[in-house]
Order: structure tokens, then sequence, then C-alpha cells
């Protein structure tokens, strides 16, 4: 399968179904009262890890979702159906950004955890809802709210427990094979990887998982090379293996490899330096004829010694040392175990500070009108605009209810203060009415 880690989405959740406007009517009770039902709650767009993913290409053809609709209401108390919520698969380590802003929204890590990506709207309240002692036979009821929409980046880092980095061509796919067991593509050109291969070393205590992450080139952090798509996926790795081609013989042409790929490494994420690191010099048995072979060896460990990192030399196709590095890794796992991770959230609520309480509270909202080029005007409130689609304004209570709703946010004066005559088209919440001061709004002949 293709290994896709990043793209962006578009869901929107069901819409909720309307509420009914009823009166029971039976035999022996000609006036029984209002018995409209409430529409049902539209179904929610949900984001779930699954450990059985390991990539996002199933969203690379289809990238819109929307959630089941909310049923409407009927008479005789009967509630619509809620909408049937949609759970979209991704596999664990998937990040959510919101594609407008890039603010993080969650980071799904173990398998099951989820994140409601858009939700339902809510459904419309049936008249038997707003009976009271003073209000016997209400005429009137509410359409089902719009759900939620959003657009997301996906960006999956792979949870691999250790990750081998280092230039093209310097063994990583054959250590992981050697270590592992996987099978990755091996051949002796650069870039034979394209996208990372996972391994998995089994313990006695836990299932190591390796990750073969893409050579790096220099210049790597500027686009160049594969490196900038994939370094991403070594940021939750608990230990780095850098893996050197030591067959060039030349200790200073190893050390240069070395300091190239943590360049790179610190100017993409200067914390990936700091990260437990091991230093693996591998293809020794291309080397082992040199005249000083042992001091070449001596010559590098010093090197990495002084630099403060362990260096081992070993030789993927022979074995050589393989069992070594074998044990340090189930080690150092077993020294550091592997943290569980947790969905984490970040909400956006308008808030603004209270200058007599020192605190931060919700904010709120005033009514704003804005000219439009063509002539109309569009009116911006979260409460009026929700009122607007949720109000059915055939039924005329309703209308009176919104006329109220504007008089107390004082729609009509801002409305002329910007400008708007009579007989004016302007919009608020995607439905638009004509501009009548003093007079009732309506779908076709009157705003207020």
């Amino acid at each position: 399968m293709k290994f896709v880690d990043l793209l962006s989405i578009s869901m929107s959740g069901g819409r909720g179904g309307n509420g009914c406007m009823s009166f029971r009517r039976e035999k022996f009770r000609p006036k029984g009262g209002p018995d409209g039902g409430n529409g049902g709650r539209g179904g929610d767009v949900i984001l779930e890890a699954a450990a059985s993913l390991q990539t996002l290409a199933d969203f690379e053809r289809r990238r819109r979702f929307t959630a089941g609709n909310g049923e409407h209401g009927s008479g005789n108390d009967k509630n619509g159906r809620g909408g049937e919520s949609l759970v979209l698969k991704v596999p664990c380590g998937t990040i959510v950004y919101d594609e407008e802003t890039g603010e993080g929204l969650a980071d799904l890590v173990e398998a099951g955890d989820r994140y409601v990506a858009a939700f339902g709207g809510r459904g419309g309240r049936g008249n038997r809802v707003f009976a009271s002692s003073l209000r016997r036979a209400p005429r009137f009821s509410e359409k089902g709210e719009p759900g939620d929409e959003s657009r997301l980046r996906l960006e999956l880092r792979l949870i691999a427990d250790i990750g081998f980095v280092g230039l093209p061509n310097a063994g990583k796919s054959s250590l992981l094979g050697a270590v592992s067991g996987a099978t990755p593509k091996i051949a002796d050109y650069p870039f034979t990887t394209l996208s990372p291969n996972l391994g998995v070393l089994f313990t006695d205590v836990e299932a190591v998982v390796l990750a073969d992450i893409p050579g790096l080139i220099e210049g790597a952090s500027s686009d160049k090379g594969l490196g900038l798509d994939f370094l991403r996926h070594v940021e939750r790795t608990r230990l780095l293996l850098h893996v050197l081609d030591i067959s060039s013989r030349d200790a200073d042409a190893v050390k240069t490899d070395w300091r190239v790929v943590r360049h790179e490494m610190g100017l993409y994420d200067e914390r990936l330096p700091e990260r437990p690191c091991v230093v693996i010099g591998n293809k020794t048995d291309l080397c082992r004829d040199m005249e000083d072979y042992e001091g070449y060896l001596d010559e590098l460990e010093r090197f990495f010694k002084g630099e403060g990192f362990a260096f081992c030399a070993v030789s993927a196709v022979t074995g050589e040392n393989m069992d070594a590095l074998t044990r340090d890794i189930v080690a150092f796992a077993a020294a550091h175990p592997r943290p569980r991770g947790q969905v984490r959230l970040f909400a956006s609520i308008p808030v603004e500070e209270d200058p007599l309480q020192g605190t931060r509270r919700r904010g709120r909202y005033r009514a704003e009108v804005i000219p439009l080029p063509d002539g109309s005007f569009r009116v911006l409130h979260p409460q009026v605009e929700k009122a607007a689609e949720r109000y059915d304004l055939s039924q005329e209570e309703n209308v009176a209810r919104f006329t109220k709703l504007l008089r107390k946010h004082r729609v009509e004066e801002l409305l002329e203060a910007a400008g708007a005559a009579r007989g004016a088209s302007v919009s608020i919440g995607g439905v638009d009415f004509s501009f009548s001061p003093d007079s009732a709004p309506s779908d076709d002949t009157g705003y207020a």
C-alpha cells in the first residue's frame, strides 16, 4: 500500500431534524394541546486511532465526509431519530490540525483515542416544548441546526520506539532487517527507501517497534531530497540509531557524514539532537582488509565517545556484532519504558479580560453590519445568525420571536446607521431578507 503521511480532508456533521408543529386531535379531545415532537440531533464525524493502520492512504481518493442527518419530529409527541455518526479510522500517531489556522486540535496516539472533528447540529424543538401556563397553544416550532463544518490537516508521525537515521545507502534497511526480521527493499543505490519501514523486535517485556527513516542529505531541512518529508517520524522515538557507512576507510569523511545529519536534524527541531543516540558504524565487512583496521575503529570510537555517544561497529551482511547491538537495544527499551500517550485537545473559546475581576471569561458578541459591494448588507452575530437558520419564518409566531431578537440586538438601528434604505437586501446566517423598518421579517417581503 502507498505510504501517505500528510493530507487535508473536509467534513461536516449531520443536520439536525426539524421540530414539528402539531396539535392533538382525538375523538373526545378536540383541543388536546400541542404535541409536536423534537427533531433528532445530527450525527458527528469522529476520528479514531486504529493500530491496524500505518498510513493515511485510505483518504487519498475521498476527501469529503458527512455524517447522517437527524430525522424530523412528528405529531403525537414523537421525536425524530438522531443521525448516524461517522467514525473514520486513522493510524496511531495522527496529529489533527485546523487547515486554516494551523492550530493543533488533537494528537491520537493510542489505539482507541477519539476526536470529534465535526459535531452534528442540534435538532429543532417542536411546539410542545414551548407550551406553558401563559402560552397554551404555541403555533411555531424550530428548524434543525446545520452540523459543524471543518477542514483539517492530518499529519502522521509514526509511533516507533527506535529510529534508524543516516545518509542514503548507509545500510539502515539492512540493519532493520537483521535486527527485527523485517524485509524492506534493499539495493546498492541511494534512496532505495522511499517511505519509512517498520520492524518489530520482541522482548520479554514488550514489542519494540523500529523504524527505518528514509535517508537525509545536506539541505534536507530546506526541502532538498526526501529528508524533510520524513524527519517528523523520528520525533516520537525513544532512541535514535545513527547509521554511518564506514566502508570509505576515511575517518574524516565518516565524521563529516555524522555532522551533516546532526546539523539537518537540529535545523528541523532543535530538540532532536538531544535525543538519546547510539552511533553505528556499518559495513565492517568492506574494510576488514585495511592495514590498520583496528586503529581506524579506535579513532572513530574515541571521536564519538568525546561527543558523548556510544559507538558500535557492525556488519548487517555478515552479522558481526549484531547480537551485541540487539542486546543494547533491548536493554535500553527495558530501562526507558514507553510513555503512554494521551489525546491532547486545544479548545478555542472566545474569551476576553474582565477589568474588574482580572479573570478571563467568555466574550460578549456585538452585532455588526457589513456593507457589501453590490449594495446589500450582511449582519454578523452568532445568536442572530443561528436564530435565522433555526426559526421557521413561515410561522407567524416565529416571525414575532425573530423580530424581538433583532430589536434586542439593535439590528435595525445598526442597518440604518450603515446606510441601509427600505428594500435593501440583508443577509443573516445564509437567509436573505428585504429591509423594511418597523415591520416583521419574512423570507420574501420584509425585515425589521
